[in-house]
């Protein structure tokens, strides 16, 4: 297996009009795919509850076939790579995740509401794959900053789904809201429509091949813990919220969630130019494990509104810095490996709690806020061990190697 030999990328003079309209198709693409497809079933669940008497069991179940879709087509991703080079899967997985959310009002059974779930997450994960694998491709040569704002597109789909739901609560009732969702991604799909796959790549020849570090574990373990925790929160903070809460302040804290996680991304990306990367996970895994917690801690609007922007400001931003850490260490295939290992937390997560949920979502809460802080304390463990050369990073990894430590 051929590793990457750690040339520095050149950088180009500034961002051309062209890249920028790339990032913009790419940012589309994720707000339907992650923004919409997978995260508008939050709050959109509160609604379920009350309105389709969706049990919270039920709830949980539904969440976890959605996890296991993704990690089924993060898989597909991984084994078979013409898939993330193909525009023909991109639009059929589209078409696909605008036909589940479509579908999602028309039946009452919760068998068909699971399979429908784990469609979605399937598409969700070959969206993802294909724009995340693009946007590294084609702007590899461009500033780090640049990508951080194409993985901002997330948040920006979060806020937009988590306003739309706001803004129909009061007017009409669950099936309006899923009806919704599947037209606001039509239409985030239509502006991804002719985004350009990423090109295939000679494999990299360029250096020997380099001992495998045995700190990779501490990061994968560390990763993994914050699939379980911080999914518990993507998927049950609004439902959380609204127990203590007046019903408009659950789904405006995910709005917040989504505009906090628009910019996140670069920012994370920026301070890891200064910054060890190994340090500053274990910095965002803390802040993310104190907003989880604060509102099963600290009741009122004031906590919900900090937790959300907590939450938000960290959940992208980790995923960044673990990347970008894995592709430092020079593991073989450390991207699929832990995006694995973060998928299969995920899965986890919402089955880790389910048994709790019969007793209100605090307990649920602070589970995986606990979840998250045993993930930055693996974090940290990276940090202390690894040795001071490993951990002083002072720029962002080009997206060549991250591409490189992926094969």
């Amino acid at each position: 297996m051929s590793t990457y030999a750690p040339v520095p990328a050149p950088r180009a003079e500034g961002p051309l009009p062209s890249a920028w309209s790339h990032v913009a198709r790419v940012a589309a693409a994720l707000a339907a795919g992650m923004g919409v497809g997978r995260f508008v079933y939050t709050p959109v669940l509160p609604l379920m509850h009350t309105q389709a008497g969706l049990s919270t069991d039920a709830g949980a179940h539904l969440a976890t076939a959605n996890y296991v879709g993704y990690l089924l087509g993060a898989l597909a991703g991984t084994l078979f790579p013409a898939l993330v080079r193909s525009r023909v899967v991109l639009r059929g997985s589209f078409v696909l995740l605008i036909c589940t959310l479509a579908a999602m009002p028309v039946t009452h059974s919760t068998t068909v509401w699971i399979a429908l779930r784990l469609s979605a997450g399937v598409a969700s994960a070959l969206i993802f794959v294909v724009a995340v694998s693009s946007l590294l491709g084609h702007l590899r040569n461009h500033p780090a900053h640049m990508p951080g704002w194409g993985f901002g597109g997330v948040g920006a789909g979060i806020a937009l789904s988590g306003l739309l739901v706001l803004a129909l609560r009061s007017v009409a009732d669950w099936q309006v809201a899923w009806w919704s969702s599947a037209a606001l991604a039509t239409a985030l799909a239509t502006a991804a429509w002719n985004l350009r796959p990423e090109m295939p790549v000679a494999p990299s020849t360029g250096g020997p091949e380099t001992a495998v570090n045995p700190w990779f574990g501490a990061l994968f373990v560390s990763y993994g813990l914050e699939g379980v925790g911080y999914i518990v929160a993507g998927t049950f903070l609004v439902a959380a919220i609204g127990q203590s809460s007046p019903g408009w302040i659950g789904s405006g804290a995910w709005v917040l969630v989504g505009l906090a996680a628009v910019p996140s991304s670069a920012l994370w990306a920026r301070l890891g130019r200064r910054w060890s990367r190994p340090a500053l996970l274990s910095v965002a895994l803390v802040i993310q494990a104190v907003g989880i917690a604060l509102p099963a801690l600290v009741g009122g609007v004031a906590a919900a509104l900090v937790s959300a922007v907590l939450f938000g400001a960290t959940f992208i931003g980790i995923s960044t810095l673990a990347l970008a850490t894995g592709a430092e260490l020079r593991f073989p295939r450390s991207v699929a490996l832990l995006t694995a290992g973060y998928s299969v937390g995920q899965i986890l997560g919402p089955l880790a709690v389910a048994p709790l949920l019969h007793h209100g979502y605090r307990p649920a809460l602070l589970l995986a806020a606990a979840v998250v802080l045993a993930a930055a304390v693996a974090a940290a463990a990276l940090r202390a061990g690894l040795p001071r050369h490993a951990v002083a990073l002072r720029r962002s990894v080009p997206a060549e190697e991250i591409r490189a430590a992926d094969r």
